[in-house]
């Protein structure tokens, strides 16, 4: 039997409103750890999709204004009846591409994130279902943020150091999934046993597009799959230089290493 949008998606939305102010839209994200909500109208009429990115780039244009204002309009979505192989291959086809709103008739009913897809369906079945990871237990709930660190000009005084999770090339792709699904990441650095950075591993590295055209084995171990020579940050690097790589490169995670070894991590959550 196909797997659709509708066996994959997660039917409790968090959204925000058009309307309201952008620091609801903020505080909304860092306390649940997503990186993107939904925007509605009237409820549950989708009119867009607001980040942590264009929380960022408002902030650097000092606008306090409404979710409305800093949102991204062209927002593309999908009917819950939608093949969840079709979902897959346009979020991989689309790199930024995080979140995929499920609409029907008009009002939004569900989301599938790559975390969806990677846990898959409830009850898989058939051939296409195989061509999704197991189920997988919940995430744990989301650490509080931290707070904000006033007047930071580097890296090392709001990088993450403590907690980190990482893995190394030979660490199976299934275990790097159900760490990202544990804790919530979109990435994992790579690390060797002393602790060099040698790559990075991300949800869109461990997603099987089923109509990508390739007949390809899919990886068994992280080193097959991951980002080598991943860009990375030290703990002296401006704040400035950080957020212009997250915003305008797109990374949603940044190694923070030091004497070649890992000491941090900087995420999107961190330089709000």
């Amino acid at each position: 039997m196909a797997v659709r949008a509708r066996d994959v998606m997660t039917r409790r939305v968090l959204t925000v409103d058009a309307e309201d102010p952008i620091e609801r839209a903020e505080k909304r994200m860092l306390t649940t750890g997503f990186s993107a909500l939904p925007v509605v109208r009237d409820i549950d009429r989708l009119v867009g999709i607001v980040s942590l990115v264009d929380v960022l780039r408002a902030r650097e244009q000092d606008s306090d204004g409404t979710v409305g204002g800093i949102m991204t309009t062209e927002v593309l979505a999908l009917s819950p009846t939608t093949s969840a192989a079709v979902v897959a291959h346009r979020m991989r086809t689309y790199g930024e591409l995080r979140v995929m709103p499920i609409v029907e008739r008009g009002r939004l009913v569900g989301i599938v994130t790559r975390s969806d897809l990677l846990r898959g369906p409830r009850r898989a079945q058939g051939r296409l279902g195989r061509l999704f990871r197991p189920t997988l237990p919940d995430p744990t709930p989301v650490r509080p943020p931290r707070p904000a660190v006033a007047g930071a000009t580097t890296v090392g005084e709001v990088m993450t150091r403590t907690g980190l999770v990482t893995v190394d090339p030979t660490t199976p792709c299934s275990r790097a999934v159900e760490l990202l699904l544990a804790h919530r990441f979109s990435a994992l650095p790579v690390t060797e046993p002393d602790g060099a950075v040698v790559g990075i591993v991300s949800e869109a590295d461990l997603m099987r597009d089923p109509l990508d055209g390739t007949r390809g084995v899919l990886p068994r171990t992280v080193g097959a799959a991951m980002t080598r020579d991943p860009t990375v940050v030290h703990p002296g690097t401006p704040l400035d230089q950080a957020r212009a790589l997250v915003v305008d490169r797109g990374f949603r995670v940044l190694p923070v290493v030091e004497e070649g070894g890992l000491v941090g991590v900087l995420s999107r959550s961190d330089l709000i």
